[in-house]
């Protein structure tokens, strides 16, 4: 497996270049306004950074995961199309720290409760500081917060007990790996 990428030196003269083998022939660049925040996470390399047409965005290990732009789009199909299935009271939502599916599951009036497992809670912190229309439902007394592993979670969880499950995870490498794997 490949060393996880450090999203800052993918910075180069204003521009952020997502540019990796996992998508050979192509890149992405934006247009970088300013550096919000750059950590290295107990899981993953974390950059929050404001772009000049897309608003704030969220780079985890080089890859960008989320733009506020057009974030919506990914949220609301991801999360509508298995909640529209049947009328669920109970969800688990597994990754998707930046609160977008969570946000869109919770619109749904027949949630009882949502149970939201998300390996890094620092992603969910800088969601909440930096995307806060994205992250706005981490709040909801609906929702409980397990920050720890999914895969785990899952396994150890009762059989049926939730009507729909939802996997919001980021590409299979790193921490999201096992999702994809057995």
């Amino acid at each position: 497996m490949a060393e996880p990428l450090n999203g800052a030196p993918l910075i180069e003269n204003g521009w952020f270049l997502e540019k990796n083998s996992q998508w050979p022939g192509q890149a992405n660049a934006l247009q970088v306004k300013e550096v919000l925040l750059h950590k290295k996470t107990k899981y993953q390399d974390l950059l929050v950074f404001a772009s000049t047409n897309h608003g704030n965005v969220i780079v985890l290990d080089g890859v960008i995961q989320i733009t506020e732009r057009d974030e919506m789009s990914y949220q609301e199909m991801l999360a509508h199309l298995p909640m529209f299935s049947c009328d669920p009271k109970q969800v688990l939502i597994i990754g998707g720290g930046d609160g977008g599916v969570l946000r869109e599951v919770v619109k749904h009036s027949c949630v009882e409760k949502v149970t939201w497992c998300e390996i890094d809670g620092d992603v969910v912190e800088a969601a909440k500081r930096f995307l806060p229309s994205v992250a706005k439902a981490v709040g909801d007394p609906k929702v409980e917060l397990l920050v720890g592993d999914g895969v785990a979670f899952a396994e150890n969880s009762k059989e049926n007990c939730y009507d729909v499950i939802i996997v919001d995870s980021s590409d299979p490498v790193g921490p999201a790996e096992k999702l994809f794997f057995k």
